[in-house]
């Protein structure tokens, strides 16, 4: 083909051939060899993030469902009682880019005891160390001077301490969308928030969207524990905890305050017969601050007992992987959430 003809100018002869459209270009002999596109890439460790997240928020906020539903594995005992949390319990929620530790918190109130100062006090060492603050605030009820209350300590720690605070309607599912909108609006009014997200524990709703939002505000880090690991609290508070969920339900409103749970020993039992699996024997005290109060744990004949007895076993067994003979024993402590020996010797 000429050039008159309307192609393209033929090169000279002794040019150097031109690459075609789709070849690389070729190297120079000091450059280093370019990755093909199969090639795996290096991985990128600020790709990861990982970190502390605290739940807060006033006494039955859903922090401990959320807890849970967020690590997609009961590390928190809920109730419908409020102020059920007593420590503050690591639930380790792990996905391939990102590991989030979740600290969630007693509820911060204004105390009335010795108990709820130290509480209270326990929430506050829990802010100063996490990465990230989670400010759950129910749906169902509207915001309140208990709400007010912490937003001003949370407004100063995210000044003073540079931390990132998210705002979370809980427990989304209770209300319509014009009374969470509502919320929603409140919230906002109720200070400054590096993100505000409505979301339901119970139902799921938008749980992962809480994680992905949470996880955002994380510093990069490799993971902080194991893949499998769920949570970092020993066996004997997960324990405790347990008995003290299966008696919360269904006694008076002011029990809950007034019971405390102490695992005293967990003992394996040598194997009975051949085949059986391993037994362990579990002795647990439960202790309240009045005679009127042992009565109503025990019930008629200890029936209430029997049934609480069989509602944390179950529950024991599971975390454990063992059969379990769980004896309990309910003690009385006069009015142990205003002695400081009392509660030094229940773990507070």
């Amino acid at each position: 083909m000429s050039d008159t003809e309307g192609g393209p100018p033929m090169p000279p002869a002794d040019a150097p051939p031109r690459p075609t459209p789709d070849a690389p270009p070729r190297p120079t002999p000091d450059a280093p060899p370019r990755p093909t596109p199969d090639a795996p890439s290096e991985p990128n460790p600020e790709a990861h993030r990982a970190g502390f997240a605290c739940l807060v928020g006033r006494p039955n906020a859903g922090k401990s469902t959320l807890t849970n539903a967020l690590v997609g594995h009961k590390v928190a005992i809920t109730s419908s009682k409020p102020q059920t949390t007593r420590h503050t319990i690591r639930g380790i929620s792990t996905a391939p880019d990102s590991q989030l530790v979740l600290v969630d918190t007693p509820g911060l109130h204004r105390p009335r005891t010795l108990l709820g100062q130290r509480l209270n006090d326990r929430v506050r060492e829990a802010l100063l160390d996490v990465d990230v603050v989670g400010f759950c605030l129910p749906a169902d009820q509207r915001v309140g001077p208990g709400d007010q209350f912490i937003a001003a300590e949370l407004t100063e720690l995210r000044r003073v301490k540079r931390k990132p605070v998210v705002a979370i309607a809980t427990k989304s599912d209770l209300v319509s969308r014009d009374r969470l909108l509502q919320h929603l609006v409140a919230i906002d009014e109720l200070g400054e928030w590096d993100a505000i997200i409505p979301c339901s524990g119970t139902r799921g709703d938008q749980v992962q969207e809480v994680r992905s939002v949470l996880v955002g505000l994380l510093p990069p880090s490799p993971p902080l524990y194991p893949e499998q690991v769920l949570t970092d609290e020993p066996n004997n508070v997960m324990i405790a905890e347990l008995v003290r969920e299966a008696a919360l339900e269904g006694v008076r409103d002011e029990l809950p305050h007034s019971l405390a749970v102490v695992v005293e020993e967990i003992v394996r039992r040598e194997q009975e017969q051949p085949g059986a699996g391993p037994m362990l024997d579990v002795r647990v005290s439960v202790y309240v601050e009045r005679d009127s109060q042992k009565a109503i744990i025990i019930g008629r004949g200890g029936s209430r007992l029997r049934e609480v007895g069989s509602t944390a076993r179950g529950a024991i067994e599971e975390l454990l992987g063992s059969r379990v003979f769980l004896d309990l024993h309910v003690k009385v402590a006069k009015d142990w959430q205003r002695d400081p020996k009392a509660l030094g010797r229940l773990g507070f």
